[in-house]
């Protein structure tokens, strides 16, 4: 209830029909976007896996002629059994794996990357491969394990980026006088798979409490998502508290 020297409160204006069918569809679609996107990806991949993997299979054994064969169903007959190349892929992959850490296939892999190594183009595309597998997929400690904030590009702008490691060789060597040095990569929005590789004093550095990959929804969802929200109601400390000497 108003008292006299309060101005009444304006109502917001009733949505029609359009409106509200209008605000129907966009909540459904921000529901079924997601479920469909991610359904669509996974059908996406599995047929492109089985495109590649079931022709290097006999047709006797693919798995709709064994389907026809079972049922005695037409050969003409077209079905759709997606996913047994990905099982197929799955277990070869595996089974290289198990025999790449035994001794014989290590020296398999020793001898074929030799080769390698005398062809000039081959070497090239072959070491760029592979680097870029083995920091993808390798079960390493090379990975980003902290996130942190970094003032970029001047002072009093902040952004999120990922701790490497602390600097190492000649980059140490040539910045000694700043004390320690942190290389930190800057992802770019909304794609955080590129961006810049930075050498920041750690005493400029601050680590956040959030995991790398809150922090990269962070990062692609250009600030709309907050995964620790909820953290900062709780009374975490503000950035400017962060920074100052204690």
């Amino acid at each position: 209830m108003n008292t006299p020297f309060e101005p009444d409160i304006p109502l917001p204006p009733k949505r029609g029909l359009i409106g509200r069918l209008r605000g129907n569809f966009l909540t459904g679609l921000v529901v079924i976007a997601p479920v469909g996107l991610t359904i669509w990806l996974i059908w996406s991949v599995v047929g492109w896996i089985d495109g590649f993997v079931l022709p290097l299979v006999p047709v006797r054994y693919h798995p709709d002629r064994l389907i026809q064969d079972l049922l005695g169903l037409d050969p003409l007959l077209q079905i759709n059994v997606r996913g047994i190349g990905v099982i197929i892929f799955l277990l070869f992959t595996v089974l290289v794996g198990f025999m790449a850490k035994g001794l014989i296939g290590r020296s398999l892999i020793r001898f074929a990357e030799s080769l390698v190594e005398r062809t000039p183009v081959v070497r090239s595309i072959y070491s760029g491969i592979k680097q870029i597998s083995e920091t993808i997929f390798a079960q390493s400690e090379t990975s980003f394990e902290t996130a942190c904030l970094i003032e970029y590009p001047r002072r009093g702008i902040w952004a999120i980026g990922f701790i490497s490691t602390s600097a190492k060789g000649e980059i140490a060597g040539k910045t000694g006088g700043e004390g320690e040095m942190m290389s930190v990569f800057l992802p770019t929005t909304p794609n955080p798979t590129s961006g810049f590789l930075l050498f920041v004093p750690k005493s400029d550095v601050i680590e956040l409490d959030m995991t790398v990959e809150d922090s990269a929804k962070l990062v692609i969802s250009a600030g709309l998502v907050y995964p620790n929200a909820k953290a900062m109601e709780a009374g975490a400390q503000p950035i400017a508290n962060l920074n100052t000497p204690r």
